[in-house]
């Protein structure tokens, strides 16, 4: 696949060299490439589909973490659901690298695109399990400010990904990357100031393990939004 992909290159670059006027010269090579071969739509579907899961799963997460009571369990058993249905979408977006001859950008890219979405849903998951097993007291104010942090990360993120079939609208793109840029700053303060403040006033170290257990997962799911983010950055630079 490779080989004749470069050897398509090659040839086009030829005629290129010879017929093409001043006005097309400039135009990158593997966006004419990309243009005049067919390709699979899927994958948008697909991508879409995960981003949508990541936006209700944060949903819930917010949800779960002003909840007390049974509920609690309800609303995690609905997160595990959707990572499930997460998981399933991945696959599917790797079983269909297998199938397609002709991507929309780079094979590489896919995978990691994928894999970076589906590492978000598993810390959310992850967050709503831990913040039930260690039975972590309610209303703790980091614990909700991270996880609306999240949600909001959530929608960047999903919109970026509704995005990838018009790398055109820079501007659009370089306006999520910085909002989702900026939620991970604020997690991180929220972070430090709350590890501090637990340091300070829990007398109790089993309470101290539980909860920095609890907001390290947090942190680090946007830390995932964010590494989502600088891959489609990368797509941008490769395609805009």
């Amino acid at each position: 696949m490779v080989g004749f992909y470069d050897l398509l290159k090659y040839f086009c670059s030829a005629i290129l060299t010879i017929s093409l006027t001043n006005t097309f010269t400039s135009m990158r090579l593997d966006r004419i490439i990309q243009a005049l071969l067919p390709h699979d739509e899927m994958f948008f579907v697909y991508f879409d589909k995960l981003a949508r899961q990541i936006v209700d799963s944060a949903d819930l997460l917010r949800t779960l973490t002003t909840t007390s009571g049974p509920k609690r369990i309800e609303l995690e058993k609905k997160i595990k659901t959707l990572e499930q249905q997460g998981d399933s979408i991945t696959h599917e977006i790797y079983a269909e690298l297998n199938r397609t001859f002709v991507t929309p950008f780079d094979r590489e890219d896919i995978h990691l695109l994928a894999s970076r979405l589906d590492d978000i849903i598993d810390f959310i998951d992850g967050s709503a399990k831990r913040y039930n097993l260690y039975k972590i007291r309610d209303n703790n104010t980091p614990i909700q400010q991270l996880a609306e942090i999240i949600y909001q990360s959530s929608l960047e993120v999903q919109q970026g990904v509704s995005l990838i079939n018009d790398f055109r609208r820079q501007d659009d793109f370089k306006e999520i990357f910085n909002k989702i840029n900026q939620f991970e700053n604020d997690a991180d303060t929220i972070f430090d100031n709350a590890i501090a403040e637990l340091f300070e006033n829990e007398k109790n170290p089993i309470e101290v393990i539980k909860t920095k257990e609890v907001l390290v997962s947090l942190e680090t799911a946007t830390d995932r939004c964010e590494d989502v983010s600088n891959v489609l950055e990368t797509l941008l630079i490769k395609h805009a």
